[in-house]
């Protein structure tokens, strides 16, 4: 099915109306998912929607939430996601971060009692875009083992960073663990094994079965300085914002009706009060890459992605589609 980025974003948002969230939010939640669908990431784009669906008729997403800055400092800012979804409350510390990062050199906004935020490079390229430079991380119910570990205790601990460039932001978004728990999820629908390396079961034996590996824990990208790095967003997210932590999240797909009140961070710095030639140091540095074959600017693909999808029209599977637009006729379903 190809549709255009309006008409893909029509039923994304009949979709989310229909299951009790209003025009606000909806378009909140449906902005940064079509953006990723158009940078061609999948895993994070419109495919989510049902799945948002889901976690509000399970009571995992407070469809009536009211996302609220419930503290502050001369350079932070705090945000109250009141367990709702993620993006409402990310916009609204985004939008107090960019006055104050320029205000103060370098800010940051924290989010407490969230949801799944999605593809964290959407939030670094908006603040790119704003001419700032960023650091971003996401904690998510545990998944991964500690290194020598083999009991879930962090997420998957998405970081992301980006900063202005030319022609296009400089964005960096990966996620901590050796797959995100999505890429399990769609092997194990399609019937498909795993590549070795990349989980381990219950009994923390390596398995190339996404439904044991879902069951099991997922490994961390590089090892163990992968699953440091994991500890440390945990740090960052949860311990800093007063959020849960990975392993005190209730899981996404779990019958418990809980929220899983997980933490973001965002952190932004104004460039012009570090140093005036940054851009063209940036441009400098954007140039010794290009000029090597088979080199890439990270952020570039997803950039080259977009601009097709916005010319040629956005594919998606045909039985999304139809889910799609089911859950659109459904009406209100909380």
């Amino acid at each position: 099915m190809k549709l255009t980025e309006e008409e893909l974003r029509g039923v994304c948002m009949a979709a989310l109306t229909a299951a009790g969230a209003d025009e606000s939010t909806a378009r909140s939640v449906v902005s940064p998912l079509l953006t990723a669908e158009l940078d061609g990431l999948t895993a994070h784009g419109v495919s989510r929607i049902p799945f948002f669906v889901d976690q509000v008729r399970e009571g995992k997403i407070r469809v009536d939430a009211k996302p609220k800055i419930v503290q502050g400092a001369p350079s932070i800012v705090r945000v109250d996601a009141d367990s709702g979804f993620a993006f409402p409350a990310i916009d609204m510390a985004l939008d107090a971060l960019v006055p104050l990062s320029r205000k103060q050199g370098i800010a940051m906004a924290g989010v407490s009692h969230s949801h799944h935020c999605g593809a964290l490079g959407v939030f670094s390229e908006r603040l790119a875009r704003e001419g700032l430079v960023s650091i971003i991380m996401s904690n998510s119910p545990a998944s991964m083992a500690p290194w020598g570990g083999n009991r879930p205790t962090f997420g998957t601990n998405p970081i992301a960073f980006g900063c202005p460039g030319y022609p296009d932001p400089i964005i960096i978004d990966m996620s901590l663990s050796r797959v995100n728990r999505a890429e399990l999820v769609m092997a194990h629908q399609q019937g498909t094994k795993i590549p070795a390396g990349w989980a381990l079961d219950r009994d923390g034996q390596p398995t190339m079965d996404p439904m044991e590996a879902l069951e099991g824990t997922i490994l961390p990208a590089g090892g163990v300085k992968g699953a440091a790095l994991a500890m440390m967003v945990e740090i960052l997210t949860g311990c800093l914002n007063g959020a849960n932590c990975g392993y005190e999240a209730a899981p996404f797909m779990a019958d418990d009706h809980l929220p899983p009140d997980l933490g973001q961070t965002f952190m932004a710095i104004d460039p012009e009060k570090c140093s005036g030639s940054f851009l063209a140091k940036v441009g400098s540095l954007a140039g010794v890459l290009s000029s090597q074959d088979g080199a890439r600017i990270p952020g570039e693909r997803r950039f080259q992605q977009r601009r097709r999808n916005l010319r040629e029209g956005i594919f998606i599977p045909d039985d999304l589609f139809r889910e799609l637009v089911d859950l659109a006729r459904q009406g209100r379903q909380i």
